[in-house]
């Protein structure tokens, strides 16, 4: 039986998290008190293979029950339950727009006196603890809703625990760093095919892009430095237990170097036998 707690901040995408975690086969509850999920896994553990994999979100619309997170973990660890935690998060000004399009209320609105950003810092105060257990972490600030789909299918469909997660991406700085990403690397340093007239238009997927960047020695003795520093972090994360990796190679603009080296990189892992999934977040943007 796999338990997976959803939490975060409030209006970072826990209803599109938990459309995707029921179309692959999670049991999913929303806004779930605390203290009934160790009763409802007692319930689940003994319905046979009815119920494999269930989800249950918990964030702070549940008040008082909220508080009692912690307490409901230690417990299900302590029994040795199969649970994860999957934590979202998104940029304070992300969550004002969206609450601004959506007209809706944050749920610490009274309490704040309908002061939205003080709204955001308090609920951020209350979910630190978590936040620092999470066992996964996303933040939907710059997202899509269709990359955050890619990133929860990449993470919890076909999700085995002795297998480590790696998501290998590409950004252009332009546009604002990944803050969900463990290792964040800086190819600004390397030549730019943008300016040259033939490569500008084209990325880092086409050869010709991927030939020029990589024809530089610069280009080839950092890629060897950060593939050596990358396998060995890789085998001490193993060590540690941990889930799922974020890396991310950041450009100027998120086309060329930063796609090149997320390539070149997310093939290496692969061949190395990890499970890995390359994306490139600004590659359509102009």
């Amino acid at each position: 039986m796999e338990f997976l707690i959803v939490t975060g901040v409030s209006g970072s995408g826990k209803s599109t998290a938990i459309n995707v975690l029921e179309d692959i086969g999670y049991y999913c509850i929303d806004n779930m008190p605390p203290e009934l999920i160790s009763k409802f896994a007692q319930i689940c553990n003994g319905m046979n293979d009815n119920i494999r994999k269930v989800a249950f979100v918990v964030d702070i619309r549940g008040g008082d029950f909220f508080l009692k997170l912690n307490d409901t973990v230690n417990e299900l660890k302590t029994e040795n339950a199969e649970l994860k935690i999957l934590f979202l998060d998104s940029s304070d000004d992300c969550i004002v727009r969206r609450y601004k399009e959506t007209r809706r209320k944050h749920p610490l609105d009274e309490v704040s006196y309908g002061n939205i950003r003080k709204a955001i810092a308090t609920e951020r105060e209350l979910l630190s603890t978590v936040r620092a257990i999470c066992d996964y972490y996303i933040d939907t600030s710059l997202l899509s809703v269709a990359q955050f789909k890619d990133r929860m299918y990449s993470i919890f469909l076909e999700n085995k625990d002795d297998f480590i997660h790696i998501d290998v991406m590409s950004f252009g700085f332009k546009f604002g760093t990944l803050s969900d990403a463990d290792l964040v690397f800086d190819v600004r340093c390397l030549p730019n095919p943008f300016y040259v007239p033939e490569l500008k238009q084209k990325t880092g997927l086409q050869a010709e892009v991927s030939s020029y960047v990589m024809k530089f020695e610069e280009s080839q003795q950092l890629f060897e430095k950060l593939k050596d520093l990358i396998d060995f972090l890789i085998s001490l994360y193993i060590k540690e237990g941990k889930s799922q990796i974020v890396i991310a190679f950041g450009c100027t603009g998120g086309k060329h170097r930063s796609v090149t080296f997320a390539e070149k990189l997310g093939k290496h892992l692969m061949n190395n036998g990890n499970k890995v999934r390359i994306s490139h977040r600004d590659i359509e943007k102009q």
